[in-house]
């Protein structure tokens, strides 16, 4: 008998006897050399190649992984190695022993990742196991690591930095049409679930070895004696615990349905999370009165880093329509990031940026999504943050002409939206002008509304010049700034420019017309295409000083140089 026939014997003895012992039958991964022992048995079977002998092991593994996922909820030991060393088996021979590893997987993530992901060598060997099997996972199980994407950003979450590189190789294979839009709110609020988490483990001990909807049940009875306590005495099981509302001992009901949503495992879909709630108001107090957590920390600095990722493949591979009812997504969440300074910063810079790309890509959505775009403008007073969404808006409403030539009634609705903004800002601009603003806050205020008012105007004069039935109204408006007391000159210079340039439509159309031309239209005739301006211009003199010059100009240029001709 060769060395290698007494080795394969050894371990199939090994497997065998540890399925039979009864001190290991109820929980196999008590014993320390079976997990060498199916490593050893794994390789052989690559390097012997007999069908034979893999069916013989795979009789005795299979055994144990089903044991072994009975007996999670009452196993003292850690299951996941083992089981993620049976799950490599039934990947690499499932064809020839005839074995749909789907179901064998979800156990894996149901039963014991659910318990185990706290753990950082199971979560370490687990990241290395969705890499390493990318490429099946994603062809035989396209749907499997998109459904439990809330399991495995509660594994990075927890983990922290120390596993960023392997969880950012994996990433991708999360996204699918059916994870895309509702795992956008899960990595946003990455720090919001480590605060759940961290809740959950003082209240009710280490995450490692239990399960949380367990935790979630065991809160009943504290619950019921609670509501008994308050009925027959008037007072609380929480009265006299803490005076601060907002102490680590303070009550929140992680059976309530936001904390549940915050702590679920598997994608359900998109659920609206109310910030509102008081629970959620509850643990961002708790989370910003207190001093940071290290976990807390590193999953503040990772979460941007995810979501270039996340949005680098949304422009890479994700559809159209997707990435549209990704947009109104973006725009309701602009406000409601977790509220760490540069957290937030880092975050609405990325979501900007994601969205004005989407819009230089495809103007249309402009036009598809002017409902959500003028409930923004709308909201434009409620904060600063807000202001800074609702200009970007105005801006990319004048820059791609309200969606485009072929839009013009949508065009028209945004011009009205643009028009109420301006009016309404126009008006709140004149109260209080001979009053002395000495607050800090007044002066800003008045800075961010001068701000929005430049875009604005802007705005109406570029999409008027794409539109350009619009300009009429366009005139009136801008005549209105020009001839109104407004308190900011810069304002009211940029409309008086305005005006000046309608008067030459081909210079209006040049300087304020779509940098390109839109998709399906050739360039109109008297516009300038600036991106060749390197080619054709010999000097650069800005016309705003050409403006204010007599005589004849100071250029060596002539404008048939680079206005092309029919």
């Amino acid at each position: 008998m060769s060395e290698n026939d007494l080795g394969w014997d050894f371990h199939l003895r090994k497997l065998s006897v540890s399925g039979r012992d009864s001190n290991t039958a109820n929980d196999p991964a008590s014993d320390p050399s079976l997990l060498p022992s199916v490593k050893k048995l794994h390789a052989l079977c690559k390097t012997e190649n007999s069908e034979d002998l893999v069916a013989r092991v795979y009789t005795s593994l299979n055994k144990i992984f089903q044991r072994a996922a009975a007996s999670l909820s009452q196993s003292r030991t850690s299951n996941g190695l083992l089981l993620l060393a049976i799950l490599q088996f039934y990947l690499d021979f499932g064809e020839i022993v005839l074995h749909d590893a789907d179901p064998s997987l979800r156990t894996f993530f149901r039963s014991c990742l659910s318990r185990e992901f706290a753990d950082p060598v199971v979560a370490e060997a687990t990241l290395e196991f969705l890499i390493n099997n990318k490429k099946k996972l994603l062809t035989s199980f396209p749907n499997l690591l998109p459904q439990f994407f809330p399991l495995l950003l509660k594994l990075i979450a927890w983990n922290g930095e120390r596993l960023e590189k392997l969880f950012l190789k994996a990433f991708p294979a999360l996204i699918s049409p059916g994870s895309f839009l509702p795992l956008f709110p899960s990595l946003v609020d990455l720090p919001i679930l480590v605060v759940a988490l961290e809740k959950v483990e003082k209240s009710s001990g280490p995450l490692i070895g239990s399960s949380i909807a367990s935790i979630q049940k065991n809160t009943a009875p504290k619950m019921l004696l609670a509501l008994m306590d308050e009925a027959y005495t008037g007072s609380t099981i929480e009265d006299g615990v803490g005076d601060s509302e907002y102490e680590d001992n303070s009550a929140i009901d992680v059976a309530d349905p936001l904390f549940l949503e915050l702590l679920k495992d598997e994608n359900d879909g998109i659920a609206e999370r109310p910030w509102s709630s008081p629970v959620m108001t509850a643990i961002l107090q708790t989370s910003v009165n207190s001093p940071y957590s290290d976990k807390l920390k590193a999953v503040l600095s990772l979460t941007p880093r995810l979501l270039d990722v996340y949005f680098s493949i949304a422009l890479q591979t994700v559809n159209n329509s997707l990435i549209c009812a990704l947009i109104p997504l973006l725009m309701s969440r602009y406000a409601t990031i977790f509220p760490d300074k540069i957290f937030s910063y880092e975050v609405r810079k990325r979501l900007l940026e994601f969205m004005l790309s989407t819009f230089q890509c495809s103007p249309n959505f402009i036009a598809l999504l002017k409902k959500p775009i003028m409930d923004r403008l709308g909201e434009a007073y409620d904060s600063p943050v807000k202001t800074e969404l609702a200009l970007q808006l105005c801006w990319a409403i004048g820059e791609h002409g309200g969606g485009g030539g072929s839009h013009k009634d949508e065009a028209r609705e945004l011009f009205e939206s643009l028009e109420l903004l301006l009016y309404e800002n126009l008006s709140s601009s004149r109260v209080g002008m001979t009053q002395e603003v000495s607050l800090d806050k007044d002066t800003y205020r008045r800075s961010s509304q001068s701000r929005l008012l430049c875009f604005v105007v802007t705005a109406i004069a570029k999409l008027a010049t794409h539109h350009r039935e619009l300009i009429p109204r366009a005139r009136v408006s801008l005549g209105k700034v020009a001839r109104s007391r407004i308190s900011d000159a810069r304002v009211w210079r940029r409309a008086c420019d305005f005006l000046g340039l309608m008067k030459d439509p081909a210079i209006c159309s040049s300087i304020l017309g779509p940098s390109r031309p839109t998709q399906g239209t050739a360039q109109k005739v008297g516009s300038i295409n600036w991106s060749e301006g390197s080619k054709k211009m010999i000097a650069h003199i800005p016309f705003y000083i050409l403006g204010e010059q007599e005589g004849p100009p100071f250029h060596d240029f002539s404008f048939s140089d680079i206005i092309p001709r029919r």
